[in-house]
């Protein structure tokens, strides 16, 4: 008996969790986008007016600092025909070459590496495109917690 009041509790506790609980931990990018924090520096991934995806490097304070010999990759899209992205210096940060493949919710796999050398880094997340109605960014960038 009590194993499953147990049991109940946690249910209970996954049902009334908020959809963007793992969302409001996130910190705002400086354009709006999604802060990375798996690299260092961090990056912020912004996803342009063009569909183009712009990685900007980021210092302790959120700033914009030079991508250095920073390099990125990303495969997104339907799993059958995936969609590849290669990114080219523009300024200080990496901007795509090619834009994110159609839909309002594309699943991506992001690669980073620091430095030529250096081991690949890898973020999966689904890039929703949807605007959050509270904190105004898109939904996957949402810092908020509703």
């Amino acid at each position: 008996m009590k194993h499953l009041l147990i049991l109940a509790g946690l249910v209970a506790g996954l049902l009334v969790t908020p959809a963007h609980a793992e969302e409001a931990k996130r910190k705002a990018g400086p354009n709006g986008g999604r802060v990375i924090e798996k690299v260092t520096p961090n990056v912020e991934f912004l996803v342009q007016s063009d569909r183009r995806v712009k990685l900007t490097f980021l210092d302790a304070e959120g700033k914009p600092v030079a991508a250095g010999q920073a390099t990125a990759a990303l495969t997104g899209g339907d799993r059958l025909n995936p969609s590849k992205l290669t990114f080219a210096k523009e300024g200080d940060a990496l901007v795509s070459l090619q834009p994110l493949p159609s839909g309002e919710i594309v699943p991506v796999v992001l690669q980073l590496r620091m430095t030529p050398e250096g081991e690949a880094v890898m973020q999966k997340f689904n890039v929703n495109l949807a605007i959050c109605p509270e904190c105004k960014h898109a939904e996957y960038a949402c810092t908020c917690g509703h």
